[in-house]
């Protein structure tokens, strides 16, 4: 087979164009997020992957202003979708409505598109409205489309969900259920900052803010960048490495290790297996790179598997977290040879 050396020297130039992009727009979110690097990279995979990510943490900790600070970040249009008890699936996606034609008298219904018609949504507190609304959002998530009154309206692209959620305050919840949890590629965890950073943090907020933002990657750029993410290859060895991974987190998987059937209910699908790849894939690239390697797969187990991995009673009597079995499983399975 001919190599295609024009298509090659494409592919170096949009690489080179990918870590410059991803350099770009740390500089700018760190004009406002500070200390949340291993964050603000797992947000800009999931952009860089075209998938939608769920972002965890307590009260305080920035979730909204990091959303909101790579919409600015980025030349996209963005809306922010406040989630409540009250809200309803046509306040998401949009409703017909009678409109009069003022020169003829007749009346005939307009589509009035809702928030979801953007680039970027920010979901914010999505576990504070009920199953029907939070559906809505899901499947304009999983169809990159919303449907109404039986007229199919197509979501523009590149489109991305990012939701928030609290996990301290529960009452009044509505915790989305494992199925629609594991639409989500990731569920990145923000945490407490050290004390430099959080010094930081109140020097910077406690002052005079005048920020502005260089706006230098486009939607079509992107796109682009999600095209050669996919066109980056994977050893076997490595998705081999990614699925047993995976397996071993299911109880039911013969030869799952004992820890997996004493802690687990049920484990990661396939969908992890492939995030783990793809997510691979833009991290590699992230960094210069063309080839995953072992070593990501292993920094993104966690984001990925915490949300699919439901632990049962005997693991909350002893205080074990998603977490700590996904280091488990990483110690335990074991890393393939070279040359397999």
């Amino acid at each position: 087979m001919a190599i295609d050396t024009q298509e090659i020297v494409r592919e170096d130039e949009l690489l080179d164009k990918l870590v410059a992009a991803r350099d770009r727009i740390l500089h700018e979110i760190r004009k406002v997020i500070i200390g949340q690097d291993e964050v603000v990279d797992q947000a800009l995979i999931s952009l860089f992957v075209g998938a939608h990510s769920l972002v965890t943490g307590a009260p305080g900790l920035a979730k909204t202003l990091l959303i909101r600070t790579i919409a600015n970040v980025l030349d996209l249009s963005f809306k922010r979708i406040q989630f409540t008890p009250d809200l309803m699936p046509s306040d998401i996606t949009g409703t017909d409505i009678i409109e009069e034609d003022r020169s003829t008298g007749r009346r005939e219904l307009e589509f009035i598109q809702g928030p979801v018609f953007a680039n970027i949504i920010l979901a914010d507190e999505i576990n504070r409205t009920p199953p029907k609304t939070q559906a809505a959002l899901l499947e304009a998530m999983q169809e990159g489309s919303v449907t109404v009154q039986g007229t199919t309206y197509t979501l523009p692209k590149p489109f991305y969900v990012l939701a928030t959620q609290n996990p301290i305050e529960m009452e009044g919840t509505y915790p989305l259920p494992e199925a629609q949890l594991d639409r989500f590629m990731f569920n990145i965890n923000i945490g407490y900052l050290n004390e430099d950073d959080e010094v930081d943090v109140v020097n910077q907020t406690t002052s005079i803010q005048d920020i502005s933002f260089e706006r230098n990657v486009t939607g079509p750029d992107i796109l682009a960048f999600q095209r050669l993410v996919r066109r980056v290859p994977s050893a076997e060895s490595v998705t081999r490495y990614a699925v047993k991974l995976v397996a071993a987190s299911r109880p039911v998987t013969e030869g799952s290790p004992d820890f997996i059937k004493r802690w687990v209910n049920w484990g990661a699908s396939v969908r992890a297996s492939q995030f783990l790849i793809l997510a691979g894939k833009a991290r590699a690239v992230m960094n210069g790179r063309y080839n995953v390697s072992i070593e990501d797969v292993r920094a993104l187990a966690y984001p990925i598997l915490r949300h699919r991995i439901l632990l049962n009673f005997h693991a909350e009597s002893e205080r074990v977290k998603p977490d700590d079995v996904i280091r488990k499983l990483i110690e335990t399975v074991p890393e393939p040879k070279s040359g397999l």
